[in-house]
C-alpha cells in the first residue's frame, strides 16, 4: 500500500475530488461559494501579510518594505485598490464577473490587507508593531470568526431570522388588534 499524497492520475484521488465537487454543487449556492472563497482569501492573505511583515522586520526575507519615490507604501493601499476594483465590477454589473471566484478572492484579500492595518487607519499613526497595533489582529480574527460562524451554520441562522420575523409580525398583529 502506497503512503503519502495520491498522484493526480490516481483513480482514488480523482474520485475524492469528484465527490468534493458534487458536494459543492449540491450544497453551495453561488453566494455561499463566493463567501467561502472570500473567507479563505481573507484568512490566507491576512496570514501571509503578517508572515511577510515579520520576515521583513526580522531580516529573514530578502526584500524590504514597499516604497515609491522614497515614500513607504502600506499594504492597506493594495487592499484599497483591490476593493476599488471589485467595487467597479459591482457597479458595472457584469453578471459573469459578479459571482466569479477571482472577484470573491480579490475582495477577501483586499479586506484582509486593510484589516491588517486597521490600527493605523483608526489612529492615523503607524502603530503596527506597537501595543495599539494589536487591534488590527483582533479585528481580523473577529471578521474571520464571524464569517466562519455564519458559513458553518448558515441554515441555522437563516431559520433564526425567519422565526424572529414571524414572531415580530405576530406581535405586531396582536398589538394592532382592537381590544
Amino acid at each position: 500500500m502506497a503512503t503519502g499524497p495520491a498522484a493526480p492520475h490516481d483513480p482514488e484521488h480523482t474520485r475524492l475530488w469528484q465527490h468534493w465537487q458534487q458536494a459543492e454543487e449540491a450544497h453551495l449556492s453561488p453566494t455561499k461559494r463566493s463567501l467561502i472563497v472570500t473567507w479563505l482569501a481573507f484568512g490566507t492573505t491576512f496570514g501571509t501579510a503578517r508572515l511577510i511583515t515579520h520576515g521583513i522586520r526580522g531580516g529573514w526575507l530578502p526584500w524590504g518594505n514597499m516604497s515609491a519615490g522614497g515614500q513607504h507604501l502600506h499594504h492597506y493601499n493594495l487592499g484599497i485598490a483591490a476593493l476599488a476594483g471589485v467595487g467597479l465590477i459591482a457597479v458595472r454589473g457584469d453578471e459573469k464577473a459578479v459571482g466569479h471566484p477571482l472577484v470573491a478572492a480579490s475582495y477577501g484579500a483586499g479586506a484582509a490587507l486593510i484589516a491588517d492595518e486597521f490600527a493605523l487607519l483608526l489612529d492615523l499613526q503607524d502603530v503596527y508593531w506597537a501595543k495599539q497595533g494589536r487591534v488590527s489582529v483582533d479585528v481580523a480574527f473577529g471578521l474571520l470568526a464571524g464569517l466562519g460562524a455564519y458559513l458553518t451554520a448558515a441554515p441555522f441562522w437563516h431559520e433564526v431570522i425567519r422565526a424572529g420575523r414571524r414572531h415580530a409580525a405576530r406581535r405586531l398583529r396582536e398589538a394592532a388588534r382592537p381590544r
